[in-house]
């Protein structure tokens, strides 16, 4: 899994990946499992519970599939 920072509000988390997963904070409160594609505009909100995720301006460029 991609390394997340702690929020830096309620509801918004920067990351290092420009895919991440959001179950909505598991337990009696989340939601399935779902992955985000973070596109140019730099950051994705989750359909879910709106949690908001932001690509790391200094993140190394994605590798992969």
């Amino acid at each position: 899994m991609p390394d997340v920072s702690a929020p830096t509000d309620d509801e918004t988390f920067v990351v290092s990946h420009p895919v991440v997963g959001c179950d909505g904070g598991g337990g009696p409160l989340g939601h399935p499992l779902v992955y985000l594609r973070i596109e140019a505009a730099g950051e994705v909100v989750c359909p879910y519970c709106s949690r908001r995720f932001v690509l790391d301006p200094h993140a190394a460029a994605a590798s992969g599939h």
